[in-house]
């Protein structure tokens, strides 16, 4: 019998953990549900922000997960892994965590909407922490899709920083772009904070010796992703621009009555995508 497709989504945002409806939140819960039932196995990541009840929503910690220690510009972070259900779609989240930059904060604006300081820290956080997990299960996805901006490492570390994984090496990365952008462009710090090994000068120099604003760092995401997809009727034009230049696969955004539509979709597209990794 064939081996089942795999499929990792790494999301910022997914509803009902955040509990606005927002369009973005309620395709991030949709997306896993609609390929899972289409003959997928998924696996789906998000940050577990403070504002997330981890009593209503049932969120418990996965021990043998849990432990590692990622190091950011000299600090250590401990890794934590929880997750939960959404029973309806029988389908699990794994939640990154950690106390200091995810438990004791909101999302990425604090109560006034200022946004966090150490957003950047935060970013490099959950791309290596979702890594660093998906290895621990020996889990190798065929397909990864980065949703949000905080996602937006992942395909820089996944192509140049573990590339050569097994877990990852023939993986397809897409990178699912919608209107949510941060508005505080991250330190120049931000390039020698998020090297780890494998990751070399030339590999971000896009970025380098300046401060990182959302689109420099989606510049950066496109780089390092195979395919483009477009969630919003309103993305930023100069991402858009950028990535028309690099001749990647895109799916651009089209109104659709329903999120079933929209999910159809993006399957017909990573099908293309796995016929081309096939050949």
């Amino acid at each position: 019998m064939k081996e089942p497709k795999r499929i990792l989504f790494i999301s910022q945002e997914i509803y009902p953990y955040l509990a606005e409806e927002s369009p973005i939140r309620m395709l991030n819960r949709q997306l896993p549900e609609y390929f899972q039932a289409h003959g997928y196995e998924t696996r789906t990541f998000m940050p577990k922000f403070g504002e997330i009840n981890e009593r209503r929503n049932q969120l418990h910690e996965v021990i043998r997960l849990s432990g590692m220690n990622l190091i950011i510009e000299d600090s250590d972070h401990p890794l934590l892994i929880k997750v939960a259900s959404i029973q309806s779609a029988r389908i699990q989240i794994y939640f990154i965590d950690n106390d200091d930059l995810f438990h004791r904060r909101k999302g990425v604006c604090d109560e006034k909407g200022v946004e966090y300081a150490d957003n950047d820290d935060r970013v490099i956080f959950f791309a290596r922490g979702v890594i660093e997990t998906v290895k621990k299960l020996r889990w190798t996805p065929d397909i990864i899709v980065c949703s949000g901006w905080m996602s937006a490492l992942a395909p820089l570390y996944l192509k140049k920083a573990f590339g050569d994984e097994p877990f990852f090496a023939h993986s397809k990365i897409v990178l699912m772009v919608d209107d949510n952008e941060y508005q505080k462009p991250f330190s120049t710090k931000f390039t020698d904070k998020l090297r780890i090994e494998g990751i070399s000068n030339t590999d971000v120099r896009s970025i380098a010796g300046f401060p990182v604003g959302y689109e420099e760092l989606m510049r950066l995401a496109i780089d390092y992703s195979d395919a483009i997809v477009y969630v919003s009727e309103k993305v930023n034009q100069r991402v858009v621009n950028y990535a028309e230049t690099k001749g990647k696969p895109i799916l651009p955004f089209e109104a659709a009555e329903d999120l079933n539509e929209v999910s159809k979709r993006q399957w017909e597209f990573y099908q293309k995508l796995l016929e081309k990794k096939d050949e």
